[in-house]
């Protein structure tokens, strides 16, 4: 994956999309000389110290901020597991600008008194709310194969796995129902799809080509490469547009050919599914790797519109503009 290029800029301005779960890990090393376990702990809500099998003598604490998770030892803090926006605004559902994430940085440094902002940033996911007009599963529905994923279809949602992250796509208001958290007022009536680009491990290699710290998150430039990618990835996404079945328009075989396999993919449950029945088909021997490449091509090359065979559909072009809108304003 390109790294992004960015020279460091610390003016805050308002953005609309936002830092979620964050995971940072403070090493001794960027504290001086504060005894970290006898002094950190103490600020910790239910710390918990954890024994040496052999010596007996407490390791490290473990204990919370609220959602989110802590553990000290003499070697360094780990903040881990919980969201930055939840943590600090009361809920994920609200959008956290740069400004916010700067502040929630101050504040987790003088709840722990330690320079939370020298700490090394080792896991990231970048995403927004969007609000939408038609209920969440239709948009989902639209969104296909994306390269060098594996796209996953789960029950709450469309995941797509990478070697380094992930990309998640589900109904929000749905998972606050399933973990019986309050609904904000102006969410109870309206459909809501989250959108996340998550970064699990090694996120020099995929992001600056340098360490990557607490008070970057805040920087101007690192931030605008990040909701420039959670952009692009989104657009890289293929989409699967509507069938508009119209015999007037098959003007030629390879026109009546698409409009088959469309057809037939739509029999078959859409893409995904048929994808997989390939997939399968592949894997027992039914079908030769060539004819399984075939087949997919064939369905890739169905799927795109064409003239009057497909249309797009209003719900990615609703998708596409809001995508675009969410980091219209970062400046």
């Amino acid at each position: 994956m390109v790294m992004g290029c960015y020279k460091p800029h610390t003016k805050v301005t308002k953005s609309v999309t936002m830092y979620d779960t964050l995971n940072l890990y403070l090493s001794a090393s960027d504290v001086g000389d504060i005894p970290l376990m006898e002094r950190t702990a103490s600020y910790l809500e239910h710390p918990k110290g954890i024994l040496d099998p052999e010596t007996g003598a407490i390791v490290c604490y473990c204990g919370a901020l609220g959602n989110l998770k802590v553990s000290v030892s003499n070697t360094g803090v780990s903040i881990k597991d919980g969201s930055l926006c939840k943590w600090f605004l009361g809920d994920n559902l609200q959008t956290m600008s740069r400004g916010d994430t700067q502040k929630a940085i101050e504040k987790l440094s003088d709840t722990l008194h330690l320079p939370v902002g020298k700490a090394k940033v080792t896991r990231l996911d970048v995403a927004q709310n969007i609000m939408v007009r038609y209920p969440v599963d239709v948009y989902l529905h639209h969104l296909g194969d994306l390269k060098s994923s594996t796209r996953l279809v789960e029950p709450n949602g469309i995941y797509y796995s990478q070697r380094l992250g992930r990309l998640c796509f589900y109904d929000k208001i749905r998972e606050q129902k399933n973990h019986k958290e309050p609904i904000p007022e102006l969410y109870k009536h309206g459909h809501c799809l989250r959108y996340e680009q998550r970064y699990k491990s090694r996120l020099p290699n995929q992001l600056t080509g340098v360490e990557i710290k607490a008070s970057m998150l805040y920087d101007e430039a690192f931030y605008i490469m990040l909701l420039q990618r959670w952009r692009d990835t989104y657009f890289q996404i293929q989409k699967i547009n509507d069938t508009q079945i119209n015999i007037s328009a098959m003007k030629t075989k390879q026109q009546l050919y698409k409009m088959g396999v469309l057809s037939l993919i739509e029999r078959a449950g859409g893409v995904a599914q048929i994808l997989q029945q390939i997939t399968e088909a592949q894997a027992t021997g039914e079908i030769t790797k060539k004819q399984a490449f075939d087949l997919r091509t064939a369905i890739n090359e169905a799927t795109k519109c064409d003239g009057n065979i497909t249309i797009e559909s209003d719900a990615i072009k609703e998708l596409d503009a809001k995508v675009k809108d969410a980091i219209k304003y970062f400046r």
